[in-house]
C-alpha cells in the first residue's frame, strides 16, 4: 500500500531519518514509537505529503487514501454544529443533499417529468451510498467519543480545544481513510472514550498508525511495532510489551556481539602492535590491518531507559489523617458535583482520580486543594503541606529563568550539582540546564513543572494529567520518581499503565460521591467486571421470577388448565444446534494443534543456539506471535460456540 524506501531528512546538519525503509501493507495496525525529537510526526508528516523527503521515495497505491488526526486541528474553529462538523466527511452524499433540496424546491413551482427522472437519478446514488444512514452514524461516533445528544447541534467553536480535536476525530473516522494516522490520540480523551476508541481501532477495515505514549492502547490496537531510532525505522511483530521483551532479546543478542567484536579488535591491535616491526610477520601484519578496515563495526547498545538517581524528600512528617471531606456539597447552578460526600486520606496513600471527563474530577481535586469553595468541612491533617500541579500552571513558569534558576526558585536549599542531578532524572543534561523557560516545548515544560513538584517540600502531592504531552520515557521517569516518593499524593489521570503503577487506591465519582476502592487499577477494573456481571444477573433473574403478563386463552375462557412450558425445539433450532457442535469439534482439533505448535516454539525458544542466529530468532518470534494470537481468537470462538450449543440444547 505504502512503501518507504531509502528515506533520509534532514534538520540542518543533523539527520533525523538515514535510509530509512518501511512497507506499510493494507490492515497493519502501527504503533510508531521513539524518544522525543527523533521524527514521529515528521514522519507521518511526509506520509501525509506536507514534508518532502530530502532523499528517498515514498511510494502509495493509486487507491490509498490517508486521513491524519494530528495536534495542529486543535487550532481549528466553525460556528457550524459539531454534527455539521463531522459530517463534512460525507463529501459527495452533502453534494447530493444539496442537489435533492433544489430539486425538491424547483418542483413546487415547476413540475416537469425531467425533474422527476433527475431526482429519481440523484436518490438512487444518494441511496447506494448510504446517505439515509450517514446522520445516524455520525451521532452514534460523537457520543462514543464523549459527546452528550444535547451537545450535537451546539457550535464547534464553543468547544474547548480538547473536545474540538475529538469532533476531528470523528470527522476522520466516518472517512474510513484506507490509512489512518493517529498522531497522540488520547491526549485529550477520557477513559472511557479511549476505550471506545480502542475497540474501533481494533475493528478498523484499513491501516492504522498510531504515535501514542500511552502503553495500554498500544498494547490494545496495534499488531506491529516501529521503532524510530539511530535515522531508522525498525519494525518488531507484536504489540509494545512483545516489543520490549524482543527488544531486550535483541540488546542482549548485540550486547554478546560488540563485547565479542571488541576482544577481538583488542587482540588483533596487540598482534598488530607486537609485530608490525618484524619483516617476518610483515605479510600477518598487513591481513589484519585490511581485516580491521573491512570489518562492518557492532555498535554499543545504549539503553533508553533512564534511571532516577534522586531521592525526592521532605523534612515534616504529616499525622496520620492527610485530609478529611465531610459531609461536603459542590455544585455550579444546576450541576450538581458533589453531594453531601464523606471521605479521608490517610498518611501513605496514594491515590488515583480516574472517571470520564465531566464527572468532576479536577473539580474534586481543587476541593481537596482548598481552590473551590465548597458547602460542608474540608481538613488537611496535622502537619500537612501540599503542592498542586495542573497543566495551566505551567504559565506560572518564569520564562526568563534558565532551568537551574527554575529549579533553585522551587527549593534553595539544594546545591547546584543536586538541582543538574534532578534536571538529568528529567532529561535535561550538560548545556540544556542554561535553556531559558521561554525556548522549551510544551513537554520540556511539564518535566521542569514536575520537577519543581518533587524539589518542594511537600508532602502531599496533588497532580491533575502529568502524563499528558510526556513521551514513554518521561513517563517512565515520573513513575520511578513517585514510586519511591515516601508522601501521600491524589493523581488524575486516563493513563491506565501509568496508574496500575503509582496507585495503591482508587477514587472514583459515583452518585455524586467520592467513592474508594482499596486496590490496584487491575483490581479495580477485574470488580468493575465482576459488579456488572452481577448486575446483569440480578436483572435477569428478577425478569425471570416476574409473573406472566399475558393469560392463555383458557384462563380467559374460565379454564384454569396449567400451561405447557416444556420448550420445544424448532428444526431450525436443530440445525443450528448441529452446525454449532461441529464448530466446536473443528476448533477443538484447531486449538490442539495450535497449542502442539506453540509448545515446540517455546522449545526452539529455550534453546541457547538460536540466539546466535538474529535472523532465525526473529522468525520464531514472529512465528509464535502469530501461532498465539491464532490460539486466543480460536479460543475465543471456541466459547462462543460453546455457549451457543448451551442455549440451544
Amino acid at each position: 500500500m505504502i512503501a518507504i524506501t531509502n528515506l533520509s531528512y534532514y534538520l540542518g546538519d543533523r539527520a533525523l531519518y538515514d535510509s530509512a525503509s518501511l512497507h506499510i501493507k493494507p490492515k497493519m495496525k502501527i504503533g510508531l514509537i521513539g524518544l522525543n525529537g527523533t521524527g514521529k510526526s515528521t514522519l507521518l508528516r511526509m506520509i501525509d505529503g506536507e514534508y518532502q523527503p530530502d532523499e528517498g521515495r515514498i511510494s502509495k497505491s493509486g487507491d490509498c487514501t490517508i486521513g491524519f488526526l494530528n495536534q495542529d486541528l486543535l487550532s481549528y474553529q466553525s460556528d457550524e454544529s459539531i454534527l455539521a462538523v463531522a459530517m463534512q466527511a460525507f463529501e459527495r452524499q452533502n453534494q447530493l443533499q444539496v442537489q435533492i433540496d433544489k430539486i425538491l424546491h424547483e418542483m413546487e413551482h415547476n413540475y416537469r417529468d425531467e425533474l422527476v427522472d433527475k431526482l429519481a437519478k440523484v436518490q438512487d446514488e444518494f441511496d447506494a451510498l448510504d446517505g439515509y444512514t450517514i446522520q445516524s452514524k455520525a451521532e452514534a461516533i460523537l457520543e462514543g467519543l464523549g459527546f452528550v445528544t444535547d451537545d450535537l447541534h451546539r457550535p464547534l467553536r464553543l468547544f474547548s480545544g480538547g473536545w474540538r480535536m475529538r469532533v476531528m476525530l470523528a470527522k476522520l473516522l466516518l472517512q474510513k481513510p484506507s490509512l489512518l494516522m493517529l498522531d497522540e490520540p488520547t491526549n485529550h480523551l477520557d477513559l472511557p472514550s479511549i476505550q471506545w476508541v480502542e475497540k474501533y481501532v481494533q475493528s478498523y477495515e484499513g491501516a492504522v498508525i498510531v504515535v501514542s505514549h500511552d502503553r495500554a492502547f498500544l498494547d490494545n490496537t496495534v499488531d506491529t511495532i516501529v521503532e524510530v531510532s539511530g535515522g531508522k525505522l525498525n519494525l518488531y511483530s507484536g504489540n509494545y510489551s512483545y516489543y520490549m521483551e524482543e527488544k531486550a532479546l535483541r540488546n542482549d543478542i548485540q550486547r554478546g556481539a560488540f563485547e565479542n567484536q571488541q576482544a577481538k579488535i583488542k587482540q588483533t591491535e596487540r598482534f598488530i602492535e607486537r609485530f608490525k616491526a618484524k619483516a617476518t610477520k610483515s605479510k600477518q601484519v598487513q591481513s589484519r590491518v585490511k581485516a580491521l578496515d573491512k570489518m562492518e563495526v557492532v555498535d554499543q547498545v545504549i539503553d533508553e531507559n533512564a534511571k532516577v538517581h534522586f531521592r525526592f524528600q521532605f523534612t515534616t512528617q504529616p499525622g496520620r489523617h492527610v485530609f478529611q471531606l465531610e459531609d461536603a456539597s459542590k455544585a455550579y447552578g444546576d450541576k450538581v458535583i458533589l453531594s453531601h460526600t464523606n471521605i479521608t486520606m490517610e498518611r501513605g496513600d496514594k491515590i488515583a482520580l480516574i472517571g470520564a471527563n465531566g464527572r468532576g474530577k479536577s473539580t474534586a481535586l481543587r476541593v481537596v486543594a482548598g481552590t473551590e469553595p465548597i458547602e460542608g468541612k474540608r481538613r488537611l491533617g496535622h502537619n500537612v503541606m501540599f503542592t498542586f500541579y495542573a497543566q495551566h500552571q505551567l504559565e506560572s513558569l518564569n520564562v526568563n529563568h534558565n532551568l537551574l534558576e527554575e529549579l533553585k526558585y522551587a527549593n534553595s536549599t539544594k546545591t547546584e550539582t543536586e538541582l543538574r542531578t534532578v534536571l538529568g532524572c528529567f532529561l535535561f543534561s550538560g548545556d540544556d540546564v542554561f535553556k531559558k523557560i521561554k525556548v522549551l516545548s510544551g513537554g520540556e515544560k511539564s518535566r521542569v513543572a514536575l520537577a519543581k513538584v518533587l524539589l518542594s517540600q511537600a508532602n502531599f502531592l496533588l497532580l491533575d494529567e502529568p502524563t499528558n504531552h510526556l513521551d514513554m520515557q518521561s513517563v517512565n521517569i515520573l513513575i520511578q520518581a513517585l514510586q519511591q516518593y515516601e508522601g501521600s499524593y491524589i493523581v488524575v489521570s486516563h493513563d491506565r499503565y501509568f496508574v496500575e503503577s503509582i496507585a495503591n487506591k482508587i477514587w472514583y465519582i459515583e452518585d455524586h460521591q467520592i467513592k474508594e476502592y482499596p486496590g490496584t487499577y487491575v483490581e479495580y477494573e477485574r470488580w468493575i467486571e465482576e459488579r456488572g456481571l452481577q448486575s446483569a444477573v440480578s436483572e435477569k433473574a428478577t425478569v425471570s421470577s416476574a409473573p406472566p403478563q399475558v393469560k392463555s386463552n383458557q384462563a380467559v375462557n374460565g379454564n384454569t388448565q396449567k400451561p405447557n412450558n416444556n420448550k420445544s425445539t424448532s428444526p431450525e433450532d436443530l440445525q443450528k444446534l448441529k452446525k454449532a457442535k461441529k464448530q466446536v469439534e473443528e476448533l477443538e482439533a484447531t486449538i490442539s494443534n495450535l497449542e502442539t505448535k506453540k509448545s515446540e516454539t517455546e522449545t526452539k525458544l529455550a534453546q541457547p543456539s538460536i540466539y546466535n542466529d538474529s535472523a532465525k530468532l526473529a522468525e520464531l518470534n514472529k512465528f509464535y506471535a502469530d501461532v498465539k494470537k491464532k490460539l486466543d481468537e480460536a479460543t475465543e470462538l471456541w466459547e462462543n460456540a460453546m455457549m451457543e450449543v448451551e442455549e440451544l440444547g
